[in-house]
């Protein structure tokens, strides 16, 4: 109760330190924290001191070294920098088609990159210090320049892990509907055949991308025999060519994948992470889009369901699971991203399990 009422100073606290550790290389600052949780050892540590060096937290020591400035957390508690894996900073919420519309199409990369840098602060500020951000939606490799914003000290926010494009087959993904007449936008990168997806890989990491995000189905439905289905993307042979160009660069993949259609594709590839899916580490999103998207189509209320089956089951299967909440695909001013380990606790994780899926795990 204490670390929640009192995490928004925490947070603010935490931020000075983090860029005051930053501002001169080799300075060294120590924090005397009243309580710690160790999620490591599970396990809550009083009266510690914490060396930070270089902008991170080195070491647990006995006492202040000399020469060291010194913050007092003796009043409070403190824990290690939470990390969101599946993240979208240059999106503002995409609960419907027309609020993914009007970002594409009425917002340059140049804005979206201005209301990135403000969601980055909101999610540091939420003791959000590390995102895997998974796919910019169509801006480029603005997401590759925020990331070098951060590491050189130009704009505050979390570390970043970027997968910049993502890619779909040509008709598997929106903008859609629209005038055939015209040439519009794409969330992603399309490429199709072997050959093609590879370059694609090749050009995003080029570029600067960590991973590499791919689709792995779409256009979910229930089929006669009442399972939840989607529509494979690629074929087994274009999946194939992305995982192992990316793994001959030593990048890894991670495939949105939110049915078994999916997952059959996407593990026989040899992806490392499926996003959504079986797995559920973004329970939050699903249950933000749910409500808006089911009045146009009903499976999305079938799969907020489903997936709340699926994450008991996976928790009980001993699958891994880190913290992933989508956030972009929900404004991330509207909801916390840390709601996301109280959602992870009424649906059967230990608050042990649910700090370690943001932390140790991820």
């Amino acid at each position: 109760r204490c670390a929640v009422s009192q995490s928004r100073t925490l947070s603010a606290i935490l931020v000075f330190v983090l860029s005051a550790a930053n501002a001169v290389a080799g300075e060294r600052t120590a924090v005397r924290a009243g309580h710690l949780l160790d999620v490591a050892q599970q396990k809550v540590r009083h009266d510690v001191v914490l060396l930070v060096e270089d902008g991170r937290f080195r070491e647990i020591v006995d006492s202040v070294p000399n020469d060291t400035g010194v913050l007092d957390l003796t009043e409070y508690w403190v824990i290690p920098g939470l990390i969101d894996g599946h993240t979208h900073v240059l999106l503002q919420g995409d609960a419907t088609a027309a609020d993914y519309d009007e970002q594409i199409l009425k917002e340059s990369n140049a804005y979206r990159a201005l209301r990135a840098s403000r969601a980055m602060r909101i999610a540091l500020e939420h003791g959000f210090t590390t995102l895997r951000d998974v796919g910019n939606e169509g801006a480029g490799f603005a997401d590759v320049d925020l990331k070098r914003a951060v590491e050189r000290g130009v704009i505050p926010g979390p570390r970043l892990f970027v997968a910049t494009k993502a890619l779909a087959p040509t008709g598997a993904y929106p903008l859609s509907g629209f005038d055939w007449q015209l040439d519009l936008p794409k969330g992603v990168e399309m490429c199709d055949g072997p050959d093609e997806c590879r370059k694609a890989v090749r050009d995003q990491i080029e570029h600067g991308a960590d991973w590499i995000k791919v689709y792995a189905e779409r256009s979910y439905y229930r089929d006669p025999d009442g399972n939840l289905r989607g529509l494979p993307n690629f074929t087994s042979e274009e999946l194939a060519a992305i995982v192992d160009q990316a793994h001959r660069t030593r990048r890894r993949v991670a495939a949105h994948s939110i049915t078994p259609t999916g997952h059959a594709l996407a593990l026989a590839a040899g992806v490392d992470s499926i996003e959504h899916g079986d797995v559920l580490d973004d329970a939050t999103v699903m249950e933000y889009v749910a409500g808006p998207r089911s009045k146009t189509n009903p499976i999305w209320e079938d799969l907020r369901q489903a997936a709340h089956d699926s994450f008991r089951r996976a928790i009980a299967a001993g699958v891994k699971v880190v913290v992933g909440t989508d956030a972009g695909g929900f404004p991330w001013d509207e909801v916390s991203q840390a709601t996301e380990l109280r959602q992870y606790v009424e649906l059967g994780m230990t608050p042990w399990q649910a700090l370690r899926a943001a932390t140790v795990e991820a």
